[in-house]
């Protein structure tokens, strides 16, 4: 059994890997395989998503199964299939220290009382559970730091030993670096604002590894908390020791989940079925046995008063938040995705899993930080200066797992407005220097340019008149893709920028006109 289990480990980390470069760009305009069903299968984020947006999300049903898996086999789940949990068990004896002593759970009751935080908020429409969700960490982590990372050393060492190694090395580095790259390495090199705190966070359960082992997994994780607490009424079960172990405790000492307590009793709603217990055992006296959906006894449980703390506290933050100054909703660079729901239900949905941010084309999405609340951070928005939509792309809507982003058809994606662009004339180089440029309507992708030409007459640096093209943008036709600020040839700051302004997700939002209140100039 416990070769079985490390196998299914191995297996389903494989799956992992394999379905998150598959998740990135391959030339292709669809995606072939179910890259996000790893967050299709966690209960924890369809039962708060659907809590927080109010709705069934049908995409999220497959989470089902693990909970009906959990009646049946208990938190097995945690030690057979979850590729965090099988990274922390590697972390473990890469470090060293299975020979330490298992102490017992730290904070028992934390991942409880973090659980019951978490479906509190999001009933009260306070969307939190992809902070600390573990594979929204997993994910994030490995799309915004690690695999960029991977490539860029990748890249550094290949092209190193192209110039400088000898011909006979190429032989063997060209081939190689041409098999990575059809096989592991990403489309192209791309950039994230939040790398460093996406690795961080991630970096931290390893860290956690030096207090206890499984620290995570055992004192914080809520999906686990969620799964131990179906577990606890699971049908098969691992019956502890009895009056023939004497003395021996040998099985709550090397128990990773801290599940047999030292009178040996093991609760079901911690017990990932890692078997050491059964391989270990000295007598051969633990075993399985069927609890026929009865709870199970010994489990920890919240008392009271902490139950009633914590209700308090996940009712009070969101009305806290609802009262603040800052209407971080409406700031005018906070561009979402084509396809991204209204702002409101767009966060209640979005479980911040970068599935979208991985898979964009021009590396134009980008992890949000407070540019939307707290409630906000590591959802998706368009940077257009670092990329911008492709006018061709659905990809974002194929893999997103709640529906926060909808698919779009090709022809839908070409007319869904996601903001709009605007001139700086005291950048812009036909206005504020003379200097003919042609560079963002040269790019502009609409069929029926967005962006075109005035002739104007001007004066330049050297105080001569010349004529130049000017460019104007025309507000039916543009759709906020972003490539021209991404092209803009002027260093720095863009002297051609996008805001959400008309954003069609937002009815709030509208472009004035030539000729309506407020001076009836026109708008460039």
């Amino acid at each position: 059994m416990k070769v079985a289990r490390i196998c299914s480990q191995i297996f389903f980390l494989g799956l992992f890997l394999f379905l998150f470069i598959k998740t990135d760009y391959t030339g292709f305009d669809t995606i072939e395989y179910a890259v996000n069903i790893l967050f299709r299968i966690d209960p924890l984020l369809a039962l708060c998503t659907m809590l927080a947006g109010k709705v069934i999300i049908a995409l999220m049903a497959p989470a089902l199964i693990i909970l009906l898996v959990s009646l049946i086999f208990g938190r097995g789940f945690c030690g057979w299939f979850c590729p965090v949990g099988t990274m922390l068990d590697g972390a473990h004896h890469v470090l060293g220290r299975r020979k330490k002593e298992n102490k017992p759970t730290r904070f028992p009751r934390l991942a409880l009382i973090i659980l019951l935080f978490i479906v509190v908020s999001s009933l009260l429409n306070f969307p939190v559970v992809g902070y600390l969700d573990p594979f929204s960490i997993l994910v994030r982590a490995f799309s915004q730091s690690m695999y960029p990372a991977f490539n860029s050393l990748a890249v550094s060492f290949f092209s190193f030993t192209y110039e400088s190694a000898p011909p006979a090395v190429n032989l063997v580095t060209e081939p190689l670096y041409s098999l990575l790259k059809q096989s592991v390495l990403p489309f192209e090199q791309k950039h994230y604002d939040l790398a460093l705190l996406s690795f961080m966070m991630f970096a931290a359960l390893f860290l956690l590894e030096f207090a206890q082992r499984r620290f995570f997994c055992r004192n914080i994780c809520p999906l686990g908390a969620l799964i131990g607490l179906v577990s606890r009424l699971s049908i098969l079960r691992v019956n502890g020791g009895d009056s023939d172990c004497g003395k021996c405790r040998h099985c709550s000492q090397i128990c990773r989940m801290g599940a047999i307590d030292d009178d040996r009793n093991i609760r079901m709603g911690s017990c990932s079925l890692c078997m050491d217990c059964l391989e270990q055992c000295p007598r051969q006296i633990i075993g399985f046995k069927s609890g026929f959906l009865t709870p199970g006894n010994h489990e920890i449980s919240l008392s009271r008063r902490k139950f009633i703390g914590t209700l308090a506290a996940g009712a009070m933050v969101p009305p806290i938040l609802n009262v603040r100054n800052n209407n971080y909703h409406e700031q005018a660079n906070l561009v979402r995705p084509p396809g991204a729901r209204e702002e409101r239900e767009f966060l209640y949905r979005c479980v911040r899993c970068a599935e979208c941010i991985q898979v964009c084309i021009g590396n134009a999405l980008q992890p949000t930080f407070l540019q939307s609340g707290i409630e906000g951070i590591f959802t998706p928005r368009l940077v257009a200066r670092t990329g911008y939509c492709e006018f061709n792309c659905t990809l974002c809507g194929q893999v997103c797992p709640t529906g926060a982003i909808k698919e779009l058809t090709l022809e839908q994606k070409h007319r869904t407005k996601i903001g709009h662009a605007w001139f700086d004339k005291n950048v812009c180089l036909p206005y504020a220097k003379g200097i003919p440029c042609i560079v963002c309507e040269e790019h502009c992708p609409t069929p029926e340019k967005a962006i075109r030409f005035r002739l104007a007459d001007v004066y330049d640096d050297q105080d001569r008149k010349v004529r130049v093209k000017q460019p104007y943008v025309v507000d039916s036709l543009c759709i906020g893709c972003g490539i021209c600020e991404t092209k803009c040839p002027v260093p720095g700051r863009s002297a051609i920028y996008i805001t959400s302004a008309g954003e069609e997700r937002d009815r709030d939002s509208f472009l004035p006109v030539s000729g309506e209140q407020g001076g009836g100039a026109e708008i460039y």
